[in-house]
């Protein structure tokens, strides 16, 4: 998998910045735009400078390649299925707290109509 998903010498690296502290940011800027009430497109975004940010934590700290598409498409991937967790998790918390006489909670993921 080195090479395809990540650039460094150790898998636990990219473990580390993209999925642990990217993962992380990722998280919560969905949270945060579900909190707020924005649209989905929004989030999405919001994550295009987020992606550049963990691309050059990569670049700084452990000589990773800045310009690449194919590693910036990589976390954004990445960021984008954590982010899209935190998401829909907040939407579905948020929807049935604040209209329960119409929706109830299916999954941590997912909501239906009463």
């Amino acid at each position: 998998m080195q090479g395809i998903l990540y650039e460094e010498p150790s898998f636990w690296l990219f473990l580390l910045i993209t999925c642990i502290l990217g993962g992380w940011a990722a998280w919560m800027t969905g949270r945060a735009c579900a909190q707020t009430w924005r649209p989905y497109a929004m989030f999405v975004l919001y994550l295009l400078p987020l992606t550049a940010m963990v691309r050059f934590i990569h670049f700084a700290m452990f000589e990773g390649t800045l310009l690449s598409l194919h590693y910036y498409l990589v976390d954004f991937l990445v960021l984008l299925v954590i982010g899209t967790l935190g998401y829909r998790f907040t939407k579905v918390k948020q929807m049935v707290r604040q209209y329960n006489w119409l929706y109830e909670q299916t999954s941590p993921f997912s909501y239906k109509s009463k």
